[in-house]
C-alpha cells in the first residue's frame, strides 16, 4: 500500500482487505455517518469517482467501473463487478460471481443470486404505485435467481422473479414472473422456448451456455 493511499484510507469509514487498488476521487464510507463501517474484502479495484456508502459488506475481488454509486447496507459476495455509472441503491443482496454492467439501475431490496449477468442499461423497478406509504413492504419483491442472464436495455418491473438460468432478450420489458431455464423476450416479455432449445447463431457451440452443463 503506498503512502498516499494510507493517508486517504484514514478518511474512510471502512475496513479494506489486502492489495486494494483505489483510484482518484473515490469516497468510501462517508455517508450516512451513523452507520457501521463498510467492509470490503481482498483484491478490490475501485475506479475513479466511485462513491460507496457506509454499512456495506462486500466480498473479495470486488470491482467497479468509473463513477458508480453504491448506497448503504448492501450485502455483496465475492467476484462481483459493478460497471461504470451504475447505481445500486440500499439494502440489496447480491451473490457471488455477479456482473452488473454499465449504466444499470438497481433499486432497494432486490435479491440477485449467484452467477447472474445483467447487461448494460438495464433498469429494475420495485414499487407498483410510487410514491407509496407502504413502500418498504411493497418493494421487497424482485428476485433474479441463480445463473439468470439479462440482456442489454431490459426493464424489470416490480414484484417480478426471473427463474434460474433463464435468459431475457435485449430490450425486453418484464412484467410477470419468468420460470426457470427459458428464453423470454418482448414487450411484455413472453416465454419463447427452453434454453436447451436455443441455438448458437455464430456456430461456436451447439447451444448457448452448453459449457455450463445441465445443473
Amino acid at each position: 500500500m503506498n503512502d498516499s493511499l494510507s493517508v486517504n484510507m484514514k478518511e474512510y469509514n471502512a475496513i479494506i482487505g489486502k492489495n486494494p487498488v483505489i483510484q482518484d476521487l473515490v469516497e468510501i464510507g462517508k455517508y450516512p455517518e451513523k452507520l457501521q463501517k463498510t467492509i470490503i474484502g481482498d483484491n478490490a479495484t475501485i475506479r475513479s469517482h466511485s462513491v460507496i456508502y457506509s454499512g456495506n459488506n462486500i466480498g473479495n475481488q470486488f470491482q467497479t467501473g468509473h463513477g458508480i454509486l453504491l448506497r448503504e447496507n448492501n450485502k455483496i459476495g465475492n467476484d462481483v463487478s459493478i460497471g461504470t455509472h451504475s447505481i445500486v441503491e440500499r439494502e440489496n443482496t447480491i451473490g457471488n460471481n455477479v456482473r452488473i454492467h454499465s449504466n444499470c439501475f438497481v433499486p432497494e431490496f432486490v435479491i440477485i443470486d449467484d452467477d447472474v449477468w445483467i447487461g448494460p442499461s438495464t433498469t429494475i423497478l420495485n414499487v407498483l404505485h410510487p410514491p407509496c406509504p407502504r413502500f418498504e413492504d411493497c418493494a421487497k419483491s424482485v428476485h433474479i435467481k441463480k445463473g439468470a442472464k439479462i440482456g442489454g436495455n431490459v426493464t424489470i418491473g416490480p414484484r417480478v422473479s426471473i427463474g434460474e438460468r433463464s435468459f431475457i432478450g435485449m430490450g425486453s420489458v418484464v412484467t410477470k414472473d419468468i420460470p426457470d431455464r427459458v428464453l423470454a423476450y418482448g414487450n411484455p416479455a413472453k416465454v419463447i422456448c427452453s434454453i436447451d432449445e436455443m441455438n448458437c447463431e455464430a456456430g461456436y457451440f451447439k447451444t448457448p451456455y452448453e459449457w455450463l452443463g445441465k445443473e
